[in-house]
Formats: structure tokens, sequence, C-alpha cells
């Protein structure tokens, strides 16, 4: 099983991610490690990435997926996902043969507000990441609709506990 973390930056997503991982005994996986060095250094400057940066990244994620589920991994994937296609190209394209309610990738949403998460990229450093880049990340944002919603205000083993429990794993 495939769990794709989701969320804007700032929301907590490979923290989580990584204590999920860990908690489940399972590897884990930052998309962040997916993207050029291109990439990185424009989202460093404040720039956000066009449709064409994220092409080759989209990519790039969807052969590590396909590669995880023909082997049979367990792995926990933190990934902005910001997009309906994205989310489309990554979790339906890569497993052709399940259907949308597919058990082998599940989606979690980690949700919160513009002001939690812009106090928490101002607190973040050493990070490419920065807090310039939120209001494009909100502007992108399209919520998924059938997922698992995790509030962020919780504590991180909460938001761990609460995703375990609403997967029933």
């Amino acid at each position: 099983m495939i769990i794709l973390v989701m969320g804007v930056s700032g929301s907590g997503k490979t923290t989580i991610g990584q204590l999920l991982a860990d908690s489940l005994h399972w590897k884990f996986s930052d998309a962040d490690a997916f993207h050029s060095l291109e990439n990185v250094e424009k989202m460093r400057c404040g720039i956000p990435l066009t449709e064409t940066d994220r092409t080759p990244w989209l990519q790039d994620l969807q052969t590590a997926i396909k590669q995880w589920l023909q082997e049979n991994k367990n792995v926990v994937l933190a990934c902005s996902a910001l997009k309906e296609s994205y989310r489309q190209f990554l979790v339906l394209d890569s497993d052709r043969f399940a259907n949308a309610k597919s058990d082998r990738i599940k989606l979690v949403y980690l949700k919160g507000g513009y002001e939690l998460i812009q106090q928490r990229l101002q607190q973040r450093h050493n990070h490419y990441m920065s807090e310039k880049l939120l209001v494009s990340q909100f502007e992108t944002l399209e919520e998924p609709l059938d997922t698992i919603y995790i509030d962020i205000a919780q504590t991180p083993q909460a938001i761990v506990q609460n995703i375990r429990t609403a997967l029933s794993i």
C-alpha cells in the first residue's frame, strides 16, 4: 500500500509522513527529493514552478509509485499534489488495474488555515520553500473530494493516530 500525504508547503507532510512511516515500519519517501536542482533553485528564490517545471517531477514520482506497487512495497509518500490532475496522474495512472477506490493507494490531506501554515513557515529554517510561495500554493490548491481530511492544528502524534484510525491500520 502507498499512503500519499498531501497538502501545501508547511502543512507537515514530511514530519507527519515520517512519523506515520516509522509507526508502521514502512518506507518513507519525500517528493521534494525528486525535484531537479533547477526547480529547487527557483523555489529558493521565491519563484513558483510552472507546469513545464512540474512535468518531469511528476513523471519521476509516477515511475517510483509504479515500481513500489509492482514490488508490493508499503510506502508513505509526502507530496504536495495540489491539483486534481496531479493526483489523477500519480494515483490512478500509476495503478491502472485498480479502480478509483483502490486499496493500494490512499490519499491523506493535511488541511490547515493560511495563518497557521504561514506561522509554521516563518519558524522553519534551512528549507528552500519560502513563505513567499505560500500564496501561490493556496491559489494552486484544489482540495480533494474523496480522501481523508486531517486537521493540522493537532499534535503530530494525534495526527498520525487519526490517520491510522481512518485507514484502520
